[in-house]
């Protein structure tokens, strides 16, 4: 794969052989965020997981948000709807968003929460939902009585996370156009929300590293050790 001339020199900025502490990283990375838009700061989490026996997965509401408008349907009925758009839902409603989405095709959302009441019509719209990573689970609190909450949260900067085929979790934590105070609590909040989630009775080593880097960047390694003392995680 052929790499521009500007993605190489930032490659022989970063000191492949070294683990960077968590805040020179992120200072390093926003250096290398040249693009002409407000690149991502993303995080690769590598677990020590089988993927076929531990799925990691849960959410974790980011400090700083994520920098991103989040537009979120809710599917509910009766004053629960109500309860959503007073939250802030952009979209809430039952069986007519359900029909539009199977029959149109619409998908103009970016998280999506249902009542438990709601789950058998959602349920139908499994195979759309569920490969785009849109399917509501009980895992990731987002089937829950709760709209109001979770709609808040979802706004505010709540992020969904899950390991992939591989045992790496990916996620995002902010822009680069963030200060570095506020990348540095992010990426500490998600460090510590998956850490949280090692599975019950797992042994051996749960995190084998960690990277970031900016949408066209470079990976940046992070000091996994330095990263989970500052996120205070034993």
């Amino acid at each position: 794969m052929n790499r521009s001339r500007r993605y190489q020199e930032s490659v022989a900025m970063v000191d492949r052989e070294r683990a960077y502490g968590p805040r020179e990283a992120i200072e390093l990375m926003k250096r290398l965020a040249t693009a002409k838009f407000p690149e991502t700061a993303e995080a690769a989490f590598n677990l020590g997981v089988n993927p076929s026996q531990h799925m990691v997965r849960g959410t974790c509401g980011l400090p700083h948000g994520t920098g991103k408008s989040v537009r979120v349907l809710v599917f509910a009925k009766g004053e629960k709807i109500t309860e959503a758009q007073e939250a802030g839902a952009d979209y809430a409603g039952g069986e007519d968003l359900a029909e539009r989405i199977q029959k149109q095709g619409w998908l103009e959302f970016d998280r999506v929460v249902a009542t438990p009441d709601m789950m058998p019509v959602v349920g139908r719209l499994g195979k759309i939902l569920g490969p785009r990573g849109l399917m509501p689970s009980p895992k990731t609190d987002t089937v829950t009585q709760d709209v109001a909450r979770l709609v808040r949260e979802l706004k505010a900067g709540m992020i969904e996370f899950r390991t992939d085929r591989t045992g790496i979790v990916h996620a995002p934590f902010g822009k680069v156009t963030f200060e570095v105070d506020q990348l540095e609590e992010n990426l500490l909040a998600l460090a510590k929300a998956i850490h949280e989630r090692r599975p019950e009775g797992f042994r051996g080593k749960f995190l084998r590293g960690v990277s970031i880097s900016s949408t066209l960047g470079p990976g940046i390694r992070v000091d996994a050790a330095a990263l989970m003392a500052a996120a205070q995680v034993a």
